[in-house]
């Protein structure tokens, strides 16, 4: 019988994350071959000219660099303290002899057996903490392009702003990466209610992201490029 009830956890979870990790790796082509059409790809555009500006202007535009640093830090410090309480709280119930899923027996779909609840809370506990780490990093990263972002010209070329530039692309891109781990966990927190609502939460997250990942479509990104070299040919 308890096999029987895992049927639902079996295809529906998996199929649920299958969605957002095709959706994500999809994601990942589009910013590597079209970058102007995402979000991601269009921020890290601007950001490489604004490290470049701010560089060259270093002596007006200092505090304006620290200050945009230091709101990316405060962001990232939020995301990890907030993965590591749930990791604390989900470690807590996870050791408590208390069980959590004897009021949720009879309510919902799915396995209720001591294995399956552990496996939920086990899976949400992992993510949670690769999410962690992903800030913890960022915020590494991030601290140093703060640093040497407002360094005095460099005789020896070695602190230029393609160098800086990369840095602050690493701590961007793991920022990125643990806040997506961080909502793919939280449908996770619905296993607890059944997987059918797993299944729904990635199945209605996956064109939200969408909407708001993309930018334009293939079509206008052409057009808009065949415009600027007619452009700059007729000049």
């Amino acid at each position: 019988m308890e096999w029987r009830e895992c049927y639902l956890d079996i295809i529906l979870v998996p199929l649920g994350m299958l969605m957002s990790i095709a959706y994500h790796c999809w994601l990942w082509y589009k910013v590597r071959s079209q970058p102007l059409s995402t979000i991601i790809g269009t921020n890290s555009t601007a950001r490489r000219f604004w490290v470049s500006a701010i560089m060259k202007d270093n002596d007006k535009k200092n505090i304006l660099a620290v200050q945009s640093l230091r709101n990316v830090i405060m962001g990232s410090t939020l995301m990890a303290t907030t993965s590591v309480l749930l990791c604390t709280g989900l470690a807590a119930i996870l050791s408590s002899t208390y069980s959590v899923k004897r009021p949720l027996n009879d309510s919902v779909f799915g396995a209720h057996g001591e294995f399956m609840v552990a496996l939920k809370y086990v899976t949400m506990l992992c993510i949670f903490l690769f999410s962690f780490f992903c800030h913890s990093l960022s915020i590494r990263f991030v601290n140093q392009a703060n640093l040497l972002i407002n360094t005095p010209p460099d005789p020896l070329f070695i602190i230029t702003p393609e160098y800086v530039s990369e840095l602050l692309e690493k701590g961007f891109l793991l920022n990125a990466v643990g806040n997506r781990l961080f909502y793919s966990a939280l449908p996770l927190l619905l296993w607890v209610f059944g997987p059918l609502l797993v299944f729904l939460c990635f199945a209605t997250m996956v064109p939200v992201l969408y909407n708001l990942d993309f930018l334009f479509s293939g079509a206008t990104i052409k057009n808009c490029a065949n415009e600027s070299n007619g452009f700059v040919s007729s000049v």
